[in-house]
């Protein structure tokens, strides 16, 4: 096992050196063959490890590569831990990362640079398994980091357009922001617990609890920005900067700007970075501190409150879109807070299976829509397509069955639905049988966003492939369907988003809860929110069903029944159209808080400080006073004679007139 463990990490990092070194030696198909080659072995192992250790008998693998750093006190190894989080993360991560390669063999067929772009996907691919294999918070940063600069890669790989530059520096920046407090959280927990190791963090996290009947004010252990903190302050402290970071890597409220300029990139960059991997790193951290979340209800309070928002805000927006892939950007956002939610309330489960399903279903409806994209010619306005499902037909059903897997179709109180259906539903329900101060905001939140995600899901679909075509005729004399190196990732990512709710949901949220993770998550005994779900009343059971409905409805009549009713609403309500087409002014608020006082500081430092003061008094200063003197000096050269004849009489004048007065003294 331990020999699986190091081939799944290692041979996407094998393919990404032989495609990146010899990428233009061996030619533009080796690199994809080889690269995919892996990947597809990389797959299949991951699915062997995970039913072996999530629904076998197999307890947490530890695999140690080597000895890391090691300085006084500190102590950091490079080893892999794999329990059933890890496994789970093995199958999303290396499932999608395999189709998305075979997908991108058709995708990038007319390319030049396909060695390139294969190079930096499995690179993406080896540092996303280093994050989820990790050990300790160190390595974690190192994946965490070396995820940042592959999407920084990939978003930007088409790097002569100057909207796609801006959008990876925009990526890097925003992540930046939430990466410094991950930074700070990490150095938060070895001051606290002196160790990095999960093992020992986990093991000695119990003893932060409050002890019963204790008041607030104990013995201070860590200062933070001057804030004396007891254990329990202490431990809502290190989890609020660990959830910064969450924040930034999977695009949370306020620090989501950086995703929808991300579709910037190729359309399997967007499957492979929003469906399944590197914004669901931010899950996977604070699913693997929950026995520190555990710990601080504060916390998870923050986090329900920012999951919920970002479920409603995402949606909302993603209701009047017109990009393709921008409304599919801010579904996963949306969704993400709905993960997130869920790991607030202690749904724990819940809230990696949504991660799990909706892996599949959302890698699906991007790759249908890069497919949807390569048929029109590159055209990504659906205000330009419509009617296309007679001459795409094979791609119009496998989007059918993400868009129903994504607004969770299905029947309350039934194991009939989509995979979208068993895991949402199961974040709803539990977010209200929870004890959170916010549960009933955040419960009507949620439900709220499954309205508007139905809605705006079907309105895709319906301006995209029903109704009469709104492309020019050159363009839809060349409309065809995909090839099937496109087709077959659709046709399995289709199978997952049918199947994969109904074969797993006991086993994530359910019967076989306790054996399936084998304490991979952590939850306090007065959490019994595994049990309570179930006996929640039943009109809270049907609400994300009515709410589904209703939005399939009003999305039908709008773009089937009465196509002139949207134009109608938009110009009735302007300001309001506006203000969810601008995206609630985020960018425009941020770029006059930040970015134009950043630039304007930096210009200043630059022509002032650098340019006036260290360069004017500086080198620049130095070097011009020398040609000063030497200007001067260069005008004795006149190459006269007699000029060379009058300074040797007035030097021999001067040396006399030195010796007769030197002398008298």
């Amino acid at each position: 096992m331990n020999a699986i463990i190091q081939a799944i990490v290692f041979l996407p990092l094998i393919g990404f050196l032989i495609a990146g070194l010899f990428g233009t030696s061996i030619g533009a198909k080796a690199s994809e063959y080889v690269t995919t080659g892996f990947m597809v072995i990389v797959a299949v192992l991951s699915w062997f490890v995970f039913f072996n250790v999530a629904l076998g008998e197999t307890e947490m693998i530890r695999v140690t590569v080597m000895r890391w750093i090691q300085s006084g006190s500190f102590d950091a190894e490079w080893a892999f831990r794999v329990d059933t989080l890890t496994a789970v993360m093995f199958v999303v991560v290396n499932t999608v990362s395999c189709l998305v390669h075979v997908y991108s063999i058709g995708y990038m067929h007319h390319d030049p640079n396909r060695p390139r772009f294969f190079a930096y996907l499995s690179l993406f691919t080896f540092a996303m398994l280093m994050l989820i294999t990790s050990d300790n918070l160190l390595q974690m940063f190192f994946g965490w980091e070396g995820v940042g600069l592959a999407s920084y890669l990939l978003i930007g790989f088409w790097y002569k357009k100057p909207s796609a530059n801006a959008a990876a520096i925009k990526a890097f920046i925003v992540n930046r922001v939430g990466d410094f407090g991950f930074a700070l959280g990490i150095f938060g927990v070895f001051v606290l617990f002196g160790s990095i190791s999960f093992e020992t963090i986990f093991a000695t996290a119990a003893s932060y609890l409050p002890a019963e009947g204790a008041t607030e004010g104990g013995e201070a252990v860590i200062n933070l920005f001057g804030m004396h903190l007891d254990k329990p302050h202490a431990v809502t402290a290190i989890c609020l900067l660990l959830f910064m970071g969450a924040m930034g890597k999977s695009a949370q409220f306020l620090l989501h700007t950086w995703l929808p300029d991300a579709m910037e990139g190729p359309t399997p960059v967007s499957a492979l970075i929003h469906a399944a991997t590197m914004v669901t790193a931010g899950v996977f951290l604070v699913a693997r501190m929950s026995p520190l979340f555990e710990l601080t209800e504060d916390a998870r309070t923050v986090v329900v409150l920012i999951g919920a928002v970002t479920a409603f805000f995402a949606a909302t927006v993603g209701l009047v879109q017109n990009d393709i892939k921008r409304v599919i950007a801010y579904s996963t956002c949306s969704q993400l807070g709905y993960m997130f939610v869920a790991l607030g309330v202690g749904a724990y489960g819940a809230g990696i299976f949504h991660l799990f399903t909706h892996a599949f279903f959302k890698a699906l409806l991007f790759l249908g829509a890069g497919s949807v994209i390569h048929a029109v010619d590159g055209e990504q306005d659906m205000r330009f397509m419509g009617g296309l499902r007679r001459h795409i037909p094979w791609t119009y059903w496998m989007m059918f069955i993400g868009t129903i897997a994504l607004t969770g179709v299905g029947i309350p109180g039934t194991v009939i639905g989509t995979a979208g259906f068993f895991s949402k539903d199961a974040i709803i329900e539990s977010t209200f049988a929870s004890h959170s101060v916010l549960s009933g905001f955040a419960f009507s939140l949620l439900v709220i966003a499954a309205l508007f995600t139905s809605f705006y899901s079907w309105r895709l679909t319906f301006m995209t492939f029903h109704g009469t075509p709104r492309a020019s005729h050159e363009v839809m004399h060349h409309v065809h369907e995909s090839p099937q190196v496109m087709l077959v990732p659709l046709y399995l990512l289709g199978a997952g988003a049918l199947l994969a709710g109904f074969l797993f949901h006991d086993y994530f949220f359910g019967h076989d809860y306790n054996h399936f993770w084998q304490g991979a998550l952590f939850t306090l005994p007065e959490n019994e929110l595994l049990e309570e779900y179930h006996h929640v009343p039943l009109w809270v059971k049907w609400s994300p069903f009515c709410a589904m409905a209703l939005g399939l409805i009003t999305a039908w009549y709008m773009y089937i029944r009465s196509p002139e009713t949207p134009k109608y609403l938009a110009n009735q309500h302007r300001v309001l159209y506006q203000f969810l087409l601008n995206k609630w002014y985020f960018d425009e608020i941020y770029d006059f808080l930040f970015v134009r006082p950043a630039k304007r500081l930096g210009t200043f430092l630059w022509k002032e400080g650098d340019g006036r003061v260290i360069d004017g008094f500086g080198p620049n200063g130095i070097a011009a006073r020398v040609m000063d003197v030497t200007d001067r000096v260069v005008r004795l050269q006149t190459g006269y004679l007699y000029h060379y004849a009058f300074v040797m009489l007035i030097g021999i004048a001067a040396l006399v007139t030195w010796m007769m007065l030197g002398s008298s003294f």
